[in-house]
C-alpha cells in the first residue's frame, strides 16, 4: 500500500472508536494481486473501527469486501469470486508468547500482542489472503479421469482403486465355495 494505514496506539482516543476505510487504487490492487498470486483484484474495501477494550487492550473490527479473479484449477479459465467477511483482531498489552522450545496454536487466533501501532491495511491483506479460494473452479467444471497402462495390459481405473470395489467379487467367490 502506498499510503501507510498504521495508526499509533498512543494517538488513539481511549473513550471513542476510531473509524477507518481502506479502498486501494488500481496500482495498489495490482501490487496486492501479484503478492497474493491471483490474476486480479477488481474491488477491495475494508471498513471498520479500532476501539479501546479495557485500559490497555484494543480491538479492531471490520468488514472486508473483495472481488478476486483466479484461474480455474480444471479449465484454467478465469473464475471470479466475491468475498464478504467480518474481521476481528484483539490486541493484548500482556500476551504470553511461548518460548522457542514449545509452540502451541492458540484457540483464539484473532488475538495478537499489542505493539506501538495497529495497521488495518496489514489486517486487510492477511484476511484477504486467508479467504481467497485455494482451488477455484468454474461452475460445472469437472476433472476427468486419465487412464495409463502398458500396451496389452488391462488399465486400472479409479473405480478399481476404491477400498471396497473388490468385495462384491470376493463375496461371490466365498459363496461358490460353500
Amino acid at each position: 500500500m502506498s499510503e501507510s494505514t498504521a495508526v499509533r496506539v498512543a494517538d488513539l482516543p481511549q473513550n471513542a472508536p476510531t473509524a477507518f476505510e481502506i479502498t486501494p487504487d488500481k496500482a495498489e490492487l495490482a501490487a496486492l494481486a501479484a503478492e497474493l498470486g491471483v490474476n486480479a483484484l477488481r474491488k477491495l474495501r475494508f471498513t471498520g473501527e479500532i476501539r479501546a477494550r479495557g485500559k490497555r487492550d484494543w480491538q479492531l473490527t471490520g468488514s472486508l469486501g473483495a472481488t478476486v479473479v483466479q484461474d480455474c484449477v480444471v479449465t484454467l479459465e478465469p473464475v471470479t469470486t466475491r468475498i464478504e467477511e467480518k474481521v476481528r483482531r484483539t490486541y493484548l498489552s500482556r500476551m504470553e508468547i511461548p518460548g522457542e522450545d514449545e509452540v502451541e496454536m492458540p484457540e483464539d487466533d484473532s488475538t495478537e500482542p499489542l505493539g506501538s501501532h495497529i495497521d488495518p491495511g496489514a489486517v486487510m491483506a492477511e484476511a484477504l489472503a486467508l479467504h481467497i479460494p485455494t482451488y477455484p473452479r468454474k461452475e460445472g467444471a469437472e476433472l476427468g479421469e486419465a487412464v495409463y497402462t502398458k500396451p496389452g495390459a488391462k488399465p486400472m481405473r479409479d473405480e478399481d482403486a476404491r477400498p471396497f470395489a473388490g468385495l462384491g467379487a470376493l463375496r461371490g467367490l466365498l459363496k461358490d465355495e460353500d
